[in-house]
Order: C-alpha cells, then structure tokens, then sequence
C-alpha cells in the first residue's frame, strides 16, 4: 500500500484544561476526497489550525509527503503544497475578486504578470471568471465561496484543506460548489474537508473521520460510519442510537 500523503499521528492540542484533540490519529490518501465529521466542539478546526502551522501540537506528529510539518510557519506550509479555506471568508472586501486571487499566487508567482494569469486560470476553475472585475465586498455568499476556494488554488496545492465551505449556502448554491470540489479531486488535487452536517457528505467523499471531543470516534466509507452507533450517538445522543436499533429490526 502507498503511504498517505497526509499523516497525523497522536496529536494532542489542549487550550487551558481543555483536550481539543485528544491523540487523535488519521492518513489521508493521495488523491482522496476526505471527510472531517462532528459536532460542534469536536475538535475540527483545531485539526486544521495545527496542520497548517496556525497553531503548535502539545504533542504528536504530523506528515506531508513524507516530510514532518510540524514546527513551520502557515507559509512554509502553503509552500510544502497545503492549501486552505476557512469557515469566516476573508476577503480584501474594497479590492476586486481578482486582486484577492492574486494575493494567493505571490506564494509562488515569480512575477506580477504570472501572479495575474495564474489568478485568472484559478477563476476560470471554479467558475467566477466572469466576476473578475467585481468589488469582492458585494459578492454573495456563494461567490464568496468560490472566490476564496480560487485563491487557495492558485499555487496548485497537492492538498486542499476546506474548512465548512458549504455553510450559509442554500440548495441550489449548494449543487454547484459541490460540483465544484468533485472536479479538484478530478483535476489530482486531494481534499479533505471539514463539515458539520453529514447528508451533504455522504454522496461526496470517499472516506468519513468522525471526531467527538478531539477523539476519532468512527473512520471509514460513508455507508458504513452513518450507521456506526458511537457516531449517532455523538450527533443526536443516546435516545436516538434506541430508536435506530428499534427500527432496523
């Protein structure tokens, strides 16, 4: 078997007296669409935070492409091949959507004028191109989505990692960003992103970690961790892990 191209190991991260991951362990593959599942408090941005060099691990290990990341700086890490969306865009709301694409190439753009034409390929990804002029403070949530998904992509990272980028959608919104990420994973980009509900989920990604108070409680293919009892449990609490048992009989 291939080794992961992501490998967290035993990683411990506490605020104060409280754990939020608690020797939490995963490998994502290369080329993998990777869930992050839980409810609120388990530990999910956190995980984030420390993969990409926001904050330090109390203890555990963290692998990107064989080589340890624990230690650099969030732009060493971008470097390395890690990109980023978070649950709060943050946009540069006076400047265009292009201009805050092209704050994203100068990771490895050598030149103003590449930094542009690679700020207008990631537009044309997602399917804001035709936007490129607009002030970014008028957008939608839906476009502000998209926009922030192009900047994280115009250095062409190895690993997306999005952080809730479903949230304040709605269901027609929701089809085309979905669409959007199953091309990333087409295109060879792997992700793994964060999501607080599941049914958007399910039909999206290969691979489901659920963490509950910074513990991978359930890891596994879809089908099979929507039925895992601890994962009910942690998302609808003990009385509904009765009701299931009861009506699967």
């Amino acid at each position: 078997m291939a080794e992961p191209l992501l490998r967290v190991e035993n990683l411990v991260r506490r605020f104060g007296g409280i754990v939020a991951t608690d020797h939490l362990s995963l490998d994502v593959a290369q080329g993998e669409l990777h869930a992050i599942i839980g409810p609120n408090g388990a530990g999910k941005t956190t995980l984030f935070n420390v993969i990409n060099g926001f904050l330090a691990p109390g203890s555990g290990s963290i692998e990107f492409a064989g080589a340890p990341l624990v230690g650099l700086q969030p732009n060493r890490v971008c470097r390395r091949g890690i990109g980023r969306t978070f649950q709060v865009v943050r946009a540069f709301p006076r400047m265009t959507v292009l201009e805050n694409v092209i704050v994203g190439a100068f990771v490895g753009a050598p030149s103003d004028t590449l930094a542009e034409r690679m700020a207008l390929a990631a537009l044309d990804r997602v399917g804001l191109s035709g936007r490129a002029n607009a002030i970014a403070g008028g957008l939608t949530t839906r476009e502000l989505r998209l926009m922030e998904l192009a900047r994280a992509l115009v250095p062409h990272p190895r690993l997306m990692l999005l952080d809730e980028t479903l949230a304040g959608l709605g269901h027609d919104d929701l089809d085309g960003i979905l669409g959007v990420i199953r091309q990333l994973r087409e295109d060879g980009t792997t992700v793994l992103i964060i999501e607080h509900t599941m049914q958007a989920m399910v039909q999206l990604v290969d691979h489901f970690s659920v963490l509950d108070h910074g513990r991978l409680i359930a890891a596994g293919k879809p089908d099979d961790v929507v039925r895992d009892r601890n994962v009910i449990e942690a998302y609808l609490g003990r009385k509904w892990v009765e009701r299931v048992a009861i009506a699967a009989k």
